[in-house]
């Protein structure tokens, strides 16, 4: 008796650049090569493709909708609506790598899915004030109207935790955000990091470095660490 390998799918959440969540992707690529890859949109250009092995890649509606190479991130009202029309009832194995709704996918009592979450929807949870206010929508129509559809992202974002087997997190911080939404308990793995470029100083000195947006954060750190 021959044991048939499981078919495996793997759902991103866009495909337009090469960050953090894409090398988590590509990691998981690496480990399930044969794995067919899905995503709401994909506008990574020819040369910018090794990263998903040059797979072809299965996208939603959202693809052909107007101004979507530039303005995607303007259809969240749609996204949720756009993952679940994936059909991923003939896999096995269901993979998501999700900060947005890649984790929402429908799937079935004898599917597995297992969701790498690099976070839950930032400006429709914690970050949400934040969010409208650098957006100028902390006010006016617009801003009432930007409230009423992430309180909705959030219903479905909860909804559709159910729907997840097991929860990894890149993080401890991203771990306790996810059990404070969705009070689920996720297995941390690190995101890949090429430790090879980077060489270990013994002496340390009394400052740090960091090339990051989260500026703030990681002043306050700093600061905790080295006071003085």
């Amino acid at each position: 008796m021959t044991l048939q390998k499981p078919r495996v799918a793997i759902v991103h959440d866009w495909l337009v650049t090469y960050a953090g969540a894409e090398r988590v992707l590509e990691q998981m690529i690496q480990c399930y090569p044969e794995a067919d890859l899905f995503s709401l949109v994909d506008f990574l250009p020819d040369n910018k493709r090794g990263f998903i092995a040059n797979k072809p890649v299965h996208t939603s509606f959202i693809q052909k909708l107007p101004k979507a190479r530039t303005k995607y991130r303007s259809y969240l009202p749609l996204m949720a609506l756009a993952i679940e029309q994936f059909d991923l009832s003939s896999y096995d194995l269901i993979l998501s790598s999700s900060h947005a709704v890649a984790k929402g996918v429908l799937t079935g009592p004898d599917q597995l899915h297992i969701s790498y979450v690099h976070s839950p929807i930032r400006y429709a949870w914690d970050l949400q004030h934040q969010y409208l206010k650098e957006s100028r929508l902390d006010h006016g129509i617009k801003g009432w109207i930007a409230r009423i559809i992430l309180h909705y992202v959030r219903l479905w974002d909860t909804r559709t935790a159910n729907g997840v087997d097991s929860f990894i997190a890149n993080s401890a911080f991203v771990a306790r955000r996810i059990f404070k939404v969705y009070r689920r308990q996720a297995q941390i793995i690190a995101p890949p990091v090429d430790i090879s470029s980077f060489t270990l100083q013994q002496e340390k000195q009394n400052y740090y470095g960091s090339s990051s947006d989260r500026v703030g954060r990681v002043y306050n750190a700093a600061e905790q660490l080295c006071p003085e």
